[in-house]
């Protein structure tokens, strides 16, 4: 069965697009706000649970930097995600490696969280912050892009 096509719905996606499918909208002041508030939520109450947390220095070296891995590999998925959509080239060695880096850091974290001597509460603390941290970094990124995207468009 086909669906029905709705004219009005056609006009709507031809406005919100132009001829090279890029989107010429500047994302909302609240939506870049949010994101951003999300973003330092997150990556400083991370930073401030291990700063508090009685645990050894090099621990604390770990999942920092696991903080920090993660942040950059989801900014370099986002992008080159990005990239393929507009038409724009990445190797797919780069692309690959971007992926490969989210999944391991997500997988050392986890490791790293089960293994663990912590309250399962500090766990789920540290999980939650991460999660929030790379989640609200892939929404600055595209924020970012979308804005820059849209200062191009309109000068």
């Amino acid at each position: 069965m086909e669906p029905l096509n709705n004219p009005h719905e056609e006009q709507v996606l031809k406005t919100k697009h132009d001829e090279d499918g890029k989107n010429p909208f500047k994302p909302t002041s609240a939506f870049i706000g949010a994101s951003w508030f999300a973003l330092l939520t997150g990556t400083v109450g991370y930073c401030v649970g291990l700063w508090n947390a009685d645990m050894a220095l090099n621990e604390k070296g770990y999942y920092f930097t696991i903080l920090l891995f993660g942040l950059f590999a989801v900014i370099s998925v986002q992008k080159s995600v990005r990239d393929k959509a507009e038409g724009l080239p990445v190797t797919e060695l780069y692309y690959g490696l971007s992926w490969f880096a989210t999944i391991a850091c997500m997988v050392l974290l986890t490791v790293g969280l089960w293994n663990a001597d912590l309250a399962l509460s500090e766990k789920g603390f540290y999980g939650m912050s991460f999660v929030l941290s790379v989640f609200s970094a892939i929404a600055v990124q595209k924020n970012t892009r979308d804005a820059k995207l849209f200062e191009d468009k309109n000068v």
